[in-house]
């Protein structure tokens, strides 16, 4: 059996949401494909780098700190795993978009790293997204949704930070129907946090992964992690 090539993987990704944006009577430049690259080696980003992709995710400092500095490519890392307070300066210094604070305290520790001068100097602002924890899973982090209008007001005023929007990882189900309400919850978050300026009038809502994307743009996601739709099961 032949497997398909990581070409015609990331065009079936590209079809499914065109698909799924047509069917929300969207736009599907307003979606934006993060290749979830954790695990896989630089090789791999080059290549889909070569093909078009322009962002990856990673999930570990220290082996994105491995490969990342070294990329000939120009891409846009996104650090979309738990970061630890202790690898703030690390972080701040390796990516431009951080979609994973999960509490006030680590976006503060983030702030002052970047107003210390640990990010590229004269550069943007660290672009960030709170992590929503809807769910309460003790196994996932997050800022609870009862104490996300306290930090997104206190993570707002960080002036070496962006913050952008919300990032959601809801339980996992196999049928992507079934996490359709965590979709819907965080668009109404995002919609209602806007509203009272808390997030910029077009928040970003990064939800849905490889099987459950299409599902998280009919919500209204703006940002989709995927990875093995693209790079093909990871080995163990």
């Amino acid at each position: 059996m032949t497997h398909p090539s990581l070409a015609e993987r990331i065009a079936a990704v590209r079809d499914r949401i065109s698909e799924s944006c047509r069917r929300a009577g969207r736009d599907p430049g307003s979606v934006r494909l993060v290749a979830v690259s954790k695990t896989r080696p630089a090789a791999d980003i080059e290549a889909a780098a070569v093909l078009g992709i322009t962002d990856f995710g990673e999930n570990r400092i220290q082996e994105a700190a491995a490969k990342l500095p070294d990329l000939r490519a120009s891409i846009t890392p996104h650090l979309i795993g738990h970061l630890q307070r202790n690898k703030a300066r690390q972080a701040a210094a390796l990516f431009p978009v951080i979609q994973s604070v999960d509490s006030v305290a680590l976006a503060v520790r983030l702030n002052g790293m970047v107003t210390q001068g640990v990010a590229p100097p004269g550069g943007p602002p660290v672009r960030v997204l709170a992590q929503v924890d809807l769910a309460g899973e003790a196994s996932k982090f997050g800022i609870p949704e009862r104490e996300l209008p306290r930090a997104l007001e206190e993570m707002s005023q960080l002036s070496g930070l962006q913050l952008a929007g919300l990032m959601l990882i809801p339980p996992y189900e196999p049928d992507p129907e079934t996490v359709r309400p965590w979709f819907v919850r965080l668009r109404e978050l995002g919609r209602r946090f806007a509203e009272e300026g808390l997030l910029p009038p077009d928040p970003d809502l990064s939800m849905g992964m490889s099987h459950d994307f299409e599902v998280a743009i009919a919500e209204g996601a703006t940002t989709i992690r995927v990875g093995t739709a693209i790079f093909g099961p990871r080995s163990t």
